[in-house]
């Protein structure tokens, strides 16, 4: 497929499923005059019990079905996803801006100094390389913990951001934390920012929370300037919402999560 970049044309945002309107909330901030397309791929969520091929094969789907919209850029705002195919899809669209999103394991350890760190990702996110390298860079200057909660995309999926049962789901695998205090939490996974209040309230009001989304914002625009991609219109951008999933309440659902305080 040929690739004609245009800095009118939108920017792709997919995630594996909600979860990345965390992200796109951030980039639409960051970025207002720019415009975006959302896709949602809810119909194979949640990426994370996958194995890395999978991942990269549904991944790839997605950027195929952005870059026949047009887009200028593409952000993969699902931390499974980033880990199993950015570098591999970089390497695939050399000429395409391709940003991933990662753990914010680095300013959780800045900010927490020889504290208590947990990661909160999935499965696929905690076992690739990408989080490896980073575990090796820092694991030094704080207690690092891997903590995955396979299960808890589906509640957001669900729009179940608080209630008796995800709090009763979180504190099953919290208990194993309650013997001192959590100093920092990373949310690796974008679709842990939409219960982050419940999180931190179950960790205590000592933590604090991390999460990519801002970071993979200014890196966006960093790449949109340093290839004049950066759209010239002062007009309000727009986002056009897609979802994989035959479900229409999911656009619905995903309009929701994109106005509500997290």
């Amino acid at each position: 497929m040929e690739i004609r970049l245009d800095c009118d044309g939108p920017i792709g945002v997919m995630d594996s499923g909600m979860g990345g309107i965390s992200v796109l909330r951030e980039l639409a901030g960051l970025l207002p005059h720019e415009n975006f397309v959302f896709y949602g791929d809810s119909a194979n969520a949640p990426y994370g019990s996958r194995s890395t091929e999978e991942i990269y094969q549904l991944t790839e789907q997605v950027v195929q079905k952005l870059l026949k919209r047009g887009v200028k850029a593409v952000v993969i705002a699902c931390n499974t996803a980033s880990s199993a195919a950015g570098a591999r899809l970089r390497a695939e669209y050399p000429e395409l801006p391709i940003v991933a999103i990662e753990p914010a394991l680095k300013p959780a350890v800045i900010a927490c100094p020889g504290g208590r760190v947990v990661v909160l990702a999935t499965e696929a996110t905690l076992r690739e390389r990408k989080f490896a390298r980073l575990l090796t860079e820092w694991q030094g200057k704080a207690e690092i913990i891997k903590l995955p909660l396979p299960g808890l995309p589906e509640f957001v999926e669900r729009g179940e951001l608080d209630s008796p049962q995800l709090r009763e789901f979180l504190q099953g695998f919290f208990v194993q934390l309650a013997d001192r205090p959590v100093d920092g939490v990373v949310l690796g996974c974008t679709h842990y920012p939409f219960v982050r209040k419940v999180i931190a309230e179950l960790l205590g009001p000592q933590v604090k929370v991390f999460d990519g989304a801002a970071g993979t914002a200014r890196q966006l625009r960093r790449r949109l300037y340093s290839r004049r991609l950066l759209t010239t219109s002062q007009q309000p951008g727009s986002i056009q919402w897609l979802n994989s999933s035959p479900e229409p309440e999911m656009i619905e659902l995903s309009k929701k999560l994109f106005t509500i305080t997290i």
